[in-house]
């Protein structure tokens, strides 16, 4: 199995929150609601604060004075604080909350829409489990970073500088002493932080390729156990798991120290300033009111200070999930529309023509897949393409399809150059009936619907009579209804290309392309296929590649492919008389057994 490079290599990233700070736009469509909860987020934070002036006034007009009715005063003021603080809490929570679960469900949608528009090259140099891991982990990271820790990050830094400011209204002189802690704490944390970063990063590409590795070991499962590969397999898996693994702790424990230092020079500082305090009240400059609303502005802002360390770790990794989904967001497909595109003319003839194409394919852009290509397929003619593998065939179809663009040269449908058509409209034209067909995780009428989902049950009953479908899916337990499992496991080969085979019929295309589409049937069913695919292809231009030489007999004319040239064109008989490749083809299919050389008598 492939060992594919990811699309993005591990990478220290930007240094600090900017990825994040990208993602903002998708929260202006909910702008009002954003600002409902700034406002409650404002409120709360505001609310938190006026505690220390609460707790003066309790410790210096209730306690002090000695009266009651100024003890109960003050402490109606202190329930009236609680339930403010408590109703705006409620509404920041719900708002904040509604916000990160919608902004990151809009971006799952984003990130899935640009990953259905890409070109087919990408994926021939992206693994998949790669996407899979941006679309799963990295948005559930960010669904817990935008959805929680973002505006817990706000409400903390909000109570932090509000404490700071009042503890400049409750002890100037106090608060100088604590600003000077203030580079003692934030120097460690922003140095750690940096670290923190890039080991998230590095983290989350760690889990990607746990993700990816078991992607493609899962997909290839029965070819894992028929070559006895589990135990190299799971050697592997646990080699990847254990990067992973190490790479989690080494960020585990950087985020801790970060918590830790920040923690203990934070409330080192507490430590110190109360001690002054405690003399100036011994002195009589501080009233002991003052030193207790003091005293919850810095354990405030110290307790503020160490939840931003915290959370300034987990906003990083959101940060890497954040530049992850980006690229994919950011990503610009190799094949796209025009800006003006030409209509193809109606009815469509189905003209199929190369001129002097050549093609390299990304992952090998120094070998020719195609070199100098010319043909001219006429409409409703039947065309065969003949080759060794890898001489060219599929790449004519992957052209015809426009998931590549040739490096020169042209390809035309109906006289349009392809690069000047929209793709959807190309390829409403064109059905591919491939060797090995997808078939769903759904029902066969939806398998059957995937390229027409217009067509009504009945159309689509026809469609499954005429591929000789029919009869095996009113079988099943459920039907037409009956789900065909993850990739068709329910269906044997031969099943799968039938139903392959309906939806090409329901489809009605211009042109039509097989890839020996009856190369997986048995005797009984090739022959009901082929009648249905010759019902299929009479009067419109069809194109097959044929491994098999007797499948291609009747066609109109027969396209020898090698190195990615046209070496010779013709029938059948012309072809074997003129010798060259395609006789010596037809001569190791065609020729008769050597009869096996009787037994001795003993």
């Amino acid at each position: 199995m492939s060992r594919s490079s990811s699309v993005a290599p591990d990478r220290p990233g930007t240094r600090d929150l900017r990825a994040l700070a990208r993602l903002l736009r998708f929260t202006l469509p909910y702008r009002w609601r954003l600002l409902a909860a700034l406002a409650a987020l404002l409120f709360a934070a505001g609310s938190v604060l006026a505690f220390g002036q609460v707790i003066r006034v309790v410790v210096d007009r209730g306690l002090s004075s000695g009266s009651a009715v100024a003890l109960d005063r003050s402490l109606l003021l202190f329930l009236a604080v609680v339930v403010l603080t408590a109703g705006a809490m409620m509404a920041r929570s719900y708002l904040l909350n509604w916000i990160g679960e919608r902004v990151v469900a809009d971006i799952r949608r984003a990130v899935f829409d640009r990953v259905l528009g890409l070109d087919v090259g990408f994926f021939e140099t992206t693994r998949t489990g790669e996407v899979i891991s941006r679309l799963t982990s990295d948005t559930a990271l960010l669904q817990v970073v935008v959805g929680s820790t973002l505006a817990m990050a706000l409400r903390t830094s909000l109570m932090m500088l509000g404490g700071i400011a009042m503890l400049a209204v409750t002890s100037p002189g106090l608060t100088g002493l604590v600003l000077l802690g203030v580079p003692l704490v934030i120097g460690p944390a922003w140095l750690l932080g940096h670290r923190v970063r890039r080991l998230s990063r590095a983290s989350q590409d760690r889990v990607a390729d746990v993700a990816a590795y078991v992607d493609e070991v899962i997909h290839g499962i029965r070819t894992v156990q028929a070559c006895g590969h589990e135990p190299i397999d799971r050697r592997r898996y646990g080699e990847q798991v254990e990067s992973a693994f190490e790479v989690a702790r080494r960020r585990s424990l950087t985020s801790a120290l970060l918590s830790g230092i920040a923690t203990l020079l934070t409330f080192g500082a507490i430590g110190v300033v109360l001690w002054i305090g405690g003399h100036q009240v011994l002195d009589g400059t501080l009233s002991g009111g003052e030193l207790s609303a003091f005293l919850f502005y810095a354990i405030l802002v110290a307790g503020s200070v160490g939840s931003l360390s915290e959370l300034a770790g987990q906003l990083l990794r959101g940060a890497g999930a954040s530049e992850r989904l980006m690229e994919l967001l950011e990503a610009r497909p190799a094949i796209a529309a025009p800006n003006d595109p030409v209509t193809l003319p109606r009815p469509t003839r189905g003209e199929v023509r190369f001129d002097d194409v050549r093609f390299c394919y990304p992952s090998r852009p120094d070998t020719a897949a195609l070199e100098a290509l010319s043909v001219v397929v006429r409409p409703g003619e039947r065309v065969a393409l003949v080759g060794h593998s890898g001489a060219g065939k599929s790449t004519l179809f992957q052209l015809l399809l426009r998931f590549y663009d040739p490096a020169a040269g042209a390809v035309r449908f109906d006289g349009v150059d392809l690069r000047a058509l929209d793709p959807r409209e190309l390829r409403g034209r064109i059905a591919l009936v491939p060797q090995d067909p997808v078939i769903f995780a759904a029902s066969a009428w939806e398998n059957i619907r995937y390229g027409m989902e217009s067509a009504t049950d009945a159309e689509v009953r026809r469609a499954a009579e005429a591929a000789h479908a029919a009869e095996f899916l009113d079988r099943l337990p459920q039907g037409f209804d009956t789900d065909l499992g993850e990739r068709g496991v329910q269906l044997s080969g031969g099943e799968r290309q039938r139903i392959a085979i309906a939806r090409t019929i329901l489809r009605d295309p211009a042109l039509l392309l097989l890839d020996e589409a009856t190369s997986a049937l048995d005797a009984e069913s090739e022959r009901l296929v082929q009648d249905a695919l010759e019902e299929l292809m009479r009067g419109r231009t069809s194109i097959v590649i044929a491994h098999r030489l007797a499948t291609v007999r009747n066609v109109d004319r027969i396209l020898v492919v090698d190195g990615g040239r046209i070496v010779a064109a013709g029938r059948h008989e012309t072809l074997i008389a003129e010798g060259g490749l395609y006789a010596r083809l037809a001569a190791l299919q065609f020729q008769e057994p050597t009869p096996a050389r009787a037994a001795p008598v003993v």
